[in-house]
């Protein structure tokens, strides 16, 4: 048995970009920011932060491009997906994302279009009667 599963709380570090495959199928990607806090030996403070990025298909896609913005706190559960790739010189180059299946829009945060804390995301497709079809949001 093997799980792959993640589970993210964070801010987005910018906005959301949304591209369409030729296909027609919404993909929208934007990085993610986890920190954690604590105390060292001394008793200072540290932080640290991790940046994730994130890769959103489908409907849901389309719904973080419309209603996200840098800064936005958001709850990720998906999975990490690595690939490589050449880069512009030839150079091999290692990605990692994370292929969210649920994206939950938290606090308030500078939404498109509305005050701070105001604005109104629809409901997720995965929050509707019936939910989504896993192989309708998953391109392989």
């Amino acid at each position: 048995m093997s799980v792959n599963k993640v589970i993210l709380v964070g801010n987005l570090g910018k906005d959301p970009e949304v591209r369409f495959t030729g296909g027609g199928k919404a993909v929208c990607k934007f990085p993610l920011a986890t920190s954690e806090t604590w105390n060292d030996a001394e008793g200072h403070k540290q932080e640290r932060t991790e940046w994730h990025n994130i890769v959103v298909w489908g409907k849901q896609g389309e719904n973080c491009g419309q209603y996200l913005s840098k800064g936005r706190q958001v709850y990720v559960e998906g999975s990490i997906r690595s690939h490589s790739y050449d880069d512009k010189d030839g150079n091999k180059r290692y990605m990692t994302e994370i292929v969210a299946l649920q994206v939950r829009f938290l606090g308030g945060g500078a939404g498109r279009g509305g005050e701070r804390g105001t604005t109104a995301a629809p409901p997720l497709p995965d929050e509707m009667p019936g939910g989504p079809s896993a192989d309708d949001d998953i391109p392989f």
